[in-house]
């Protein structure tokens, strides 16, 4: 039985569309029927909730149900201290009823159990308890925006991913957040991707975050730990200017940007901790709203894709770092790259008049038909000495295996910091090239089948006070290992993996989108390795490569 189960879900799936799907709320008010209503019925509701509501159809009851949760406040005194709603649009974690019914499944709520604090679960724990996939609905009908109408979430992608093989972003569960007096931690997801393939098979959102629950003072960022799973193209940190035009956003996962008022707080392609120099910190008011944006490309042809992305912020009081860390999103939207295979280069000449500018941070940013990205000094109008270069580890130019890799463009750190002026005359032109040898020409755009130009600066205006003596930020890169680059990539038949050659014996292990090991190489001690394609289908995997004391670094090669 259980096959045929599974063979029906793959088929619904992958091969059909539904035609008379009905709303996502309608499928979370059948689940409150069944597990909830029979204590919080319409008759005699306990604690006054009522989650059976009034109305000659389903469709009336279920508008009813929502007019008695959707961003009311709980009856439950801890609960409305804490600033939560019985459903919270966007935020389970601050969705009452959410938080009663989880039980484990959002690992990262630790529910507050006693008479004084958020009371019992639901159902009690003598009843039958909800499945993970009916939990799942649940969730991902508030991280959508918990809509009263319309479908948003499609249950057999749900079910897919629970009952047949669904792929984790984190394997290993939530990684760890900070000490409570240390700082907290931001989930953005998670939202199910389709396999390769079908609709759906990448998806990128937006969704703003509020943490006024978080903050009771302003307070000073002086770390941001971010971490994303291997199939994610990269996670950026916006911050509304003012609080006021986040109202005119909705809540929960949205496509369109609306980045009107908007700032850059960080942008990375892969894990990286960002540890800013002592002495400065970004600084972030009580009332701060984030817009967090996340993008994910499911490269398995049969598994559902679980995407997540967390951040875990590091504080400390207002006032204590001598300088604000600021940082500037340089984009230039005016590309357009024919299919020809030719290189194209873009050039963008930055005149910002940010007057003087001491940098920490610079990353270019391109998608798949990228080959380079580079960033020249620019002084009185004239192009001046190049200073970052993609395609170099660490982005630092002069390497002797120029190899750009899209998918894991570099940050380039200067430490100290490296001091340039922006007014009508002088500051940076940035340059990139493209080989698009794809079925149609690119413009910019926010999907993987678009192209971007954009480039990253982290900056302070003043150095007094700032003291280098904290751990550069890593991209799960460990010294020399940071010169392992695989080309060409993608591949064809055969791929380089480039190697350190001081650093004693390499093992080498290659994996696929599941995690499972294919292929490992050990006792390397050669400066290069040739990877042969073989049985490989197209794809694709990740590689790891690990020194002698267990140091290690990852990547990505696409099989074509």
């Amino acid at each position: 039985m259980m096959k045929k189960t599974t063979l029906s879900i793959l088929t619904l799936l992958f091969f059909t569309t539904f035609l008379q799907a009905q709303s996502t709320m309608v499928e979370v008010y059948n689940i409150l029927q069944d597990n909830c209503a029979s204590c919080h019925n319409n008759a005699d509701p306990q604690n006054g909730l009522d989650l059976e509501g009034a109305g000659a159809t389903v469709s009336a009851r279920a508008q009813d149900v929502f007019s008695n949760i959707s961003n009311v406040t709980p009856s439950n005194t801890f609960a409305s201290s804490k600033g939560f709603k019985y459903i919270y649009p966007g935020r389970p974690d601050l969705s009452y009823l959410f938080r009663k019914l989880n039980q484990g499944l959002e690992e990262t709520i630790h529910f507050q159990e006693g008479q004084d604090m958020e009371g019992g679960t639901m159902p009690p724990a003598a009843q039958d308890q909800l499945t993970d996939v009916e939990k799942e609905m649940v969730r991902q009908w508030i991280l959508y925006g918990s809509p009263s109408n319309g479908t948003v979430v499609d249950p057999l992608v749900i079910e897919a991913f629970y009952n047949v093989n669904g792929i984790e972003s984190f394997p290993d569960g939530a990684p760890e957040p900070p000490a409570a007096e240390e700082g907290f931690q931001i989930k953005m997801g998670p939202y199910f991707v389709k396999p390769a393939g079908q609709p759906g098979d990448e998806l990128e959102y937006f969704q703003k975050y509020e943490l006024d629950m978080l903050l009771e003072n302003d307070m000073e960022v002086n770390r941001v730990d971010m971490k994303i799973g291997p199939s994610s193209h990269h996670l950026i940190l916006y911050d509304f200017d003012n609080p006021s035009y986040a109202n005119a956003v909705n809540h929960g996962f949205r496509v369109d940007p609306y980045h009107f008022g908007i700032g850059l707080v960080a942008a990375v392609q892969e894990s990286t901790d960002l540890r800013l120099p002592q002495g400065t910190a970004f600084s972030w008011e009580d009332d701060i709203v984030l817009d967090l944006n996340s993008h994910y490309i499911n490269y398995s042809s049969t598994a559902v894709l679980k995407a997540e992305a967390y951040v875990n912020v590091y504080t400390q009081e207002a006032g204590i770092a001598a300088q604000e860390m600021k940082t500037e999103l340089i984009v230039n939207d005016d590309i357009y790259i024919l299919n020809n295979g030719n290189t194209d280069t873009e050039i963008d000449v930055v005149n910002d008049n940010l007057g003087e500018a001491f940098i920490w941070g610079m990353m270019g940013h391109t998608h798949q038909w990228g080959t380079g990205y580079k960033v020249y000094e620019r002084i009185n109008g004239q192009q001046g000495d190049l200073i970052y270069d993609a395609s170099c580890p660490n982005g630092i130019p002069g390497c002797v295996s120029p190899f750009f890799d899209y998918q894991h463009i570099p940050i380039q750190y200067s430490e100290p910091f490296k001091p340039l002026t922006f007014n009508f005359n002088n500051g940076i032109i940035h340059e990139a090239t493209y080989v698009n040898e794809g079925p149609n020409p690119v413009s910019f755009g926010l999907t993987s089948d678009d192209e971007m130009m954009v480039m990253v600066l982290m900056y302070v205006t003043d150095t007094t006070g700032v003291i280098f003596d904290s751990p550069t930020p890593t991209q799960e890169v460990y010294g020399p290992l940071s010169e392992v680059k695989a080309y060409p990539n993608p591949m064809s038949s055969q791929t380089n993996i480039a190697l350190p050659t001081n650093i004693g014996a390499l093992d080498f292990s290659l994996f696929n989108m599941l995690g499972q090991p294919i292929r490992r190489i050990e006792g390397i001690e050669e400066s290069v390795l040739t990877l042969e394609r073989g049985n490989l289908s197209s794809g694709m995997y990740l590689y790891r490569v690990e020194d002698e004391a267990g140091r290690f670094v990852t990547g990505k090669i696409l099989i074509e």
